[in-house]
């Protein structure tokens, strides 16, 4: 997988996000969703020394949790829906030539949504998604070069989480995952003991997607 992943960030990023600044507008509606629990684990992470500066898995998964709350706290549905989302692999660019040899920021996560009133997954295997840097001027000439390792987390982190949106308002679109239905979702139980049974599987799936 890393092999893969050192060869896309070594481009100029053909499937990067345009970034976070529509964070300012209105969300893409997205149905009755609203975002419950927002688990981001990372137990066998890659990266490569060899282009990639290096963070802790506490430090990656802690910026993902922000960029998704950041992104899907918006969001103000009748229904709760989880996230379990596993880091796979990312690269922090270093500095390099700048155009040529100019390495690209990038990640690589797994993620799983979960409907809480039914309390079953909407997609049976976790969607792999592949995220690059921003494009811009400073891509161009190297993040390694114009940015610190943490703003360069930040930033990616930021794109995951719209690449996420993107997926689920896509099978939202065809699928009708945050649609209700005719017939009555299961009643929710907010004790404690269900809380964490809910909570529960969600680091369990994103672990079992290593």
């Amino acid at each position: 997988m890393i092999r893969l992943f050192v060869v896309l960030a070594s481009l100029l990023g053909l499937v990067a996000c345009t970034g976070p600044s529509d964070l300012n507008d209105p969300p893409v509606p997205l149905g009755n969703f609203s975002l419950g629990h927002n688990v981001v684990v990372a137990p066998k992470v890659e990266t490569t020394s060899t282009v990639s500066r290096e963070v802790s898995k506490e430090q990656l998964t802690d910026a993902m949790k922000l960029a998704i709350a950041e992104r899907f706290d918006r969001y103000d549905g009748s229904k709760k829906y989880h996230f379990g989302v596993s880091v796979e692999g990312y690269i922090l660019a270093k500095p390099g030539v700048p155009v040529v040899l100019a390495p690209k920021s990038g990640m690589i996560l797994r993620v799983t949504v979960w409907d809480d009133a039914k309390g079953i997954k909407l997609n049976s295997e976790p969607a792999q998604l592949t995220v690059l840097e921003t494009l811009d001027g400073e891509s161009i000439i190297g993040t390694g070069w114009t940015q610190t390792k943490e703003k360069q987390l930040r930033n990616l982190s930021r794109n995951a989480a719209q690449a996420i949106e993107n997926y689920v308002v896509a099978q939202n679109a065809e699928l009708g995952w945050f649609k209700d239905q005719k017939d009555p979702a299961s009643p929710e139980d907010t004790s404690a003991t269900q809380t964490q049974s809910k909570v529960a599987p969600l680091i369990s799936d994103a672990n079992a997607s290593q």
